[in-house]
């Protein structure tokens, strides 16, 4: 192997970085959703091979599962398989700061310092004979702007620098290198290295050839058996990622390193293997003589060299730059900005918000009005993605300034139905969201069905049954008091969550409903057969833990809801209320579902009131948990109730709930077509006839208290 060029100072072609997209989705998901705001360096996995092409280098790429699971501890290297012949590993670690000031502000030459003396310490105390591949370990520092899906990010290949610098005696072609018989063995060696799961990703080894021009490979740690041997030519082989023909690629630095510290060689033979189509290409690769006089202060384990590394941008010493934004389909950026906010909560505010289960959670909306319409939204923006909302009315021109789902397009052509309109604005919204309408009237009481519509209204009624059995919380939005009663004996009957927005013109009523008299947990036929011999009085009074139930929007009523529409004035069939109370009442009512699916009680939790002493749910993360909530804009007050259920409430009592399983849509009928059949079955009717036989002395003066008093 003689020199065909003169003597001169050994140059390395620099290692070249490479970042798959998915490594920043990656990245992104353990930032928000493990990480949080802890900084610490994250170990992550590089992968190189040797280069392939006689025009082009091979990059050290970072992959997805170049960084921990979402499941892995945080101290745990990424898990990766090894034996792949196009990726051998390399360990690195990352810094992602949580501020791009942060990240200008790293101490760069101080990091750098840092990685070189892990792989300085690896060569001395022999871990780089037995893990060749620690002697390429990499450093990356980055800034991850999840608003804007935009990477600020600079890789560093730490490299020992020799002083004085090697010399490079010659370099050339392997081809030129070797007899006939030489080149032979050595591309079968070669390629049986390569082929073997076991040593496939070494990126370090000897090249041995006897006297008889046979070659084989060995691993680092065989070096005292190779140089034993007399008369056997000894090369030290590594995969070069890179393609020029008068330059080493990076690596060589660290491996010279290795081989001037401990072995104390000062002419070092080496060979840069390179390949074509996946075998050994003598012609591609590269043996050099490189001559290396031993630095001063090299033998101290203490000392530690001096390192570069940080790789150029441009020529330049910069950080680069990367924006995922337009390259990300629209629905999947939505997806994750929308879900931004939320994950954000849980860094400091809320670490034990269930993002979960309000993304699999089924919310019903009855009522694609005022309310319907800005629950919908907040809903959304809690992280709920499954909507239904049932509404039978069209778009009208008065809606649109009010009801923020709808524009003027929906009004046109005599207006588009709001159950199907709204849905449409939802997935223009957020198109992610799975949204549903259903264009349906509900049945109600008060309002009489002819014969020839009975079928109609039975049908309706089990569409709505159907619908509520198959969602995990009802919205009650409906604009008028009995539209809610068939819904709330649903969903009493099905043990749902329920939730309750009403207004009036500067008050509004907030409540969920307390669990159904059954509970959720026995059979229903079982129940309802039951119930027959038990003790009416008590029948449902009780929640499953014993306590007392909260009541349901009709549990205060002495009275059978009614028709409340008809023979009505434009400003009472209109919903006229302050515009400002819809997006308070249904921002409050989306609130209270996200209490309740918090709370360790779920339904079943006991009503709180503020400032009370006793109250659980103040220790609760969200705060407390009330059963109603009522409050007025004309005094900008608002209060907590708590209203337990009634024993002849109209909707929720074991009563009515028992004579619904029990007869089913008959029930029902009757229930519609004569207004007196459920005041005369919960014993309203006989409530009213001995308090009418009662003579009472009223008060005419005024309570102080009095004031505080709502009236919705």
């Amino acid at each position: 192997m003689e020199g065909s060029s003169g003597k001169s100072i050994l140059q390395f072609a620099p290692f070249q970085s490479s970042v798959d997209e998915g490594f920043w989705h990656r990245l992104s998901s353990l930032k928000l959703n493990k990480f949080g705001i802890d900084d610490s360096p994250i170990p992550i996995t590089g992968f190189y091979a040797p280069c392939s092409h006689s025009q082009v280098s091979n990059h050290l790429t970072l992959l997805a599962e170049s960084l921990p699971s979402d499941s892995s501890e945080e101290s745990e290297v990424p898990e990766i398989s090894r034996g792949n012949r196009n990726r051998c590993s390399v360990p690195g670690i990352l810094y992602n700061t949580n501020t791009v000031e942060r990240f200008h502000g790293l101490d760069k030459q101080g990091l750098l310092k840092a990685e070189a003396q892990k792989i300085w310490e690896d060569i001395h105390n022999g871990r780089a004979l037995e893990d060749s591949s620690v002697l390429s370990r990499f450093l990356l520092i980055s800034f991850a702007d999840l608003k804007k899906w935009s990477f600020h990010y600079w890789f560093a290949f730490p490299a020992l620098v020799l002083d004085p610098p090697a010399t490079l005696v010659n370099l050339r072609p392997a081809s030129q290198c070797f007899s006939l018989e030489e080149a032979e063995s050595l591309s079968a060696a070669f390629n049986e290295w390569r082929n073997s799961s076991l040593t496939a990703d070494v990126p370090f080894f000897l090249v041995q050839i006897d006297t008889n021009s046979h070659a084989a490979i060995k691993h680092l740690k065989d070096w005292e058996t190779c140089q034993s041997a007399d008369g056997h030519k000894l090369l030290f082989g590594f995969y070069d990622p890179c393609h020029l023909p008068n330059n080493p690629g990076w690596p060589l630095r660290n491996f010279l390193a290795l081989i001037c510290s401990r072995w104390d060689i000062k002419s070092v033979h080496f060979l840069c293997y390179r390949e074509n189509r996946g075998f050994a290409d003598l012609g591609l690769s590269l043996v050099g003589e490189a001559l290396i006089t031993v630095p001063q202060g090299w033998r101290d384990h203490p000392y530690v060299p001096n390192a570069v590394g940080w790789e150029l941008n441009k020529g330049r010493k910069i950080p680069r730059g990367i924006s995922l934004a337009k390259s990300m389909d629209p629905t999947r950026l939505a997806i994750s900005a929308a879900d931004l906010n939320l994950k954000l909560m849980r860094w400091r505010a809320l670490p034990s918000l269930n993002l979960n289960s309000l993304s699999s959670l089924k919310c019903l909306l009855l009522g694609a009005g005022t309310l319907g319409c800005q629950v919908a939204r907040t809903l959304m923006a809690w992280g709920v993605r499954r909507i239904t909302l049932v509404d039978n009315g069209r778009v009208a021109m008065s809606n649109p300034l009010r009801q923020s789902l709808y524009t003027l397009d929906d009004c046109l052509n005599g207006g588009e139905f709001k159950a199907t309109a709204a849905v449409n604005s939802l997935k223009r919204i957020f198109p992610a969201v799975e949204a549903k309408g259903v264009v349906m009237a509900i049945p109600m009481p008060g309002h009489p069905v002819p014969s020839q519509e009975e079928q109609t209204v039975l049908d309706d009624c089990r569409s709505l049954h159907d619908l509520i059995d198959s969602h995990d919380v009802v919205f009650l939005l409906t604009d008028t008091r009995e539209s809610r009663w068939l819904p709330s004996l649903l969903c009493a009957n099905t043990n749902k969550i329920t939730i309750t927005a009403a207004l009036g013109f500067d008050s509004f009523l907030v409540m969920r409903h307390g669990a159904g008299p059954f509970g959720s947990s026995h059979d229903s036929k079982a129940e309802a057969a039951n119930s027959l011999s038990a003790d009416m009085s008590n029948l449902g009074l009780t929640d499953r833990d014993g306590g007392k139930r909260l009541g349901c929007y009709f549990c205060n009523d002495v009275v059978a809801p009614i028709d409340s529409t008809s023979n009505r004035t434009l400003d009472q069939q209109c919903t006229v209320t302050r515009p400002g109370l819809a997006p308070i009442a249904s921002a409050l009512a989306v609130e209270l579902l996200v209490g309740i699916l918090h709370h360790p009680h779920g339904i079943f939790a006991e009503g709180d009131v503020l400032n009370s002493s006793n109250s659980e749910s103040s220790e609760q993360p969200l705060g407390i948990l009330p059963h109603q909530i009522r409050g007025s804009l004309a005094q900008f007050s608002q209060m907590t109730l708590v209203g337990h259920s009634s024993d002849s409430c109209t909707a929720c009592c074991g009563t009515v709930v028992s004579e619904y399983r029990k007869r089913g849509m008959e029930f029902i009928l009757q229930a519609i077509n004569h207004p007196t059949y459920l005041e005369d079955l919960t014993g309203l009717t006989e409530l009213m006839k001995s308090a009418s036989s009662f003579e009472l002395d009223w008060d005419d003066g005024t309570d102080e208290d009095d004031d505080d008093c709502v009236e919705v």
